[in-house]
């Protein structure tokens, strides 16, 4: 009868610990270096990605119990999802599989060359001594960002499909990008003229805009990062910035996320997981 016991036992708990690793979430992170977290402490060991360990998909995976695969990388683009960066690394999409069952993107900003543009509206001086680069890129009446976002849409969007593709079970979430500048600025604090950071901002919502309604077109999730980012962007008191500016006031890469922002990141996106959970 001992024996018959012990067996029992033995069933039961392998039973629990085959049920457990059943239910545990398995979470892919796919996107760019708003994901990454760049000079964040402690960086991962492999440097080609400037990817942190409290990057927003490391504080989404405790929070859920869930395990991670995450292979975001700085400097990403869409392209980068499914072909290889630098001809070295393996397209990010290889890491969803059939069995994945949460999946968060955050691309397109590099699509656009954003990081380039904000630097290039960096003016030392007050109007009207220097060029804005609204002017620039709105010259001849054209938006040549605007367009670009356009363009880069339909990108997102096959990207999206591929996904569910591979996992067609997966909760996807699709994030926007941050509230970076408030509206006027704050010159000088930061050296990016008014009219030039509410452009800036707004072809960052522009972004994010396609973002949202890609992914509502396919019954995926989004995940707004500017709203949580209000009252904390760069030109905030360094202790309340979730987001950095030209020169960081903490471990972090200019115009990024910081430590702060990537909690407050992953706590939306844990946030949203659950939901979406509850709901289906």
């Amino acid at each position: 009868m001992r024996i018959v016991a012990g067996l029992a036992a033995l069933v039961v708990l392998v039973a629990g610990t085959t049920t457990a690793q059943a239910d545990t979430l398995e979470y892919v992170a796919l996107g760019d270096s708003a994901a990454a977290g760049p000079l964040i402490p402690n960086q991962d060991p492999d440097l080609w990605c400037l990817r942190s360990d409290r990057d927003y998909p490391r504080v989404a995976a405790k929070t859920l119990g869930a395990t991670l695969t995450d292979v975001t990388c700085s400097g990403a683009t869409t392209d980068d999802l499914a072909g290889r960066r630098f001809g070295l690394l393996a397209p990010q999409l290889d890491a969803v599989k059939p069995s994945t069952d949460l999946v968060s993107v955050t691309i397109g900003a590099n699509d656009i060359g954003l990081f380039q543009t904000a630097l290039s509206c960096i003016n030392a001086l007050p109007e009207p001594f220097g060029l804005s680069c609204r002017d620039r890129f709105t010259a001849g009446g054209r938006d040549q960002l605007a367009e670009a976002i356009q363009a880069w849409a339909p990108e997102l969007g096959a990207a999206l499909d591929e996904i569910k593709r591979r996992a067609p079970h997966a909760r996807v979430l699709v994030t926007g990008y941050g509230t970076y500048i408030r509206p006027g600025g704050c010159y000088p604090v930061q050296p990016v003229w008014a009219r030039d950071g509410d452009y800036l901002q707004g072809v960052m919502n522009g972004v994010s805009a396609v973002a949202k309604a890609q992914a509502a077109q396919r019954g995926m999730s989004y995940v707004d990062f500017a709203s949580v980012t209000v009252g904390h962007d760069i030109c905030a008191a360094p202790g309340d910035r979730y987001l950095e500016g030209l020169i960081p006031a903490t471990v972090a890469a200019p115009l990024h996320p910081n430590a702060a922002g990537m909690k407050a990141f992953g706590a939306s996106i844990a946030r949203a997981a659950d939901l979406v959970g509850a709901a289906e």
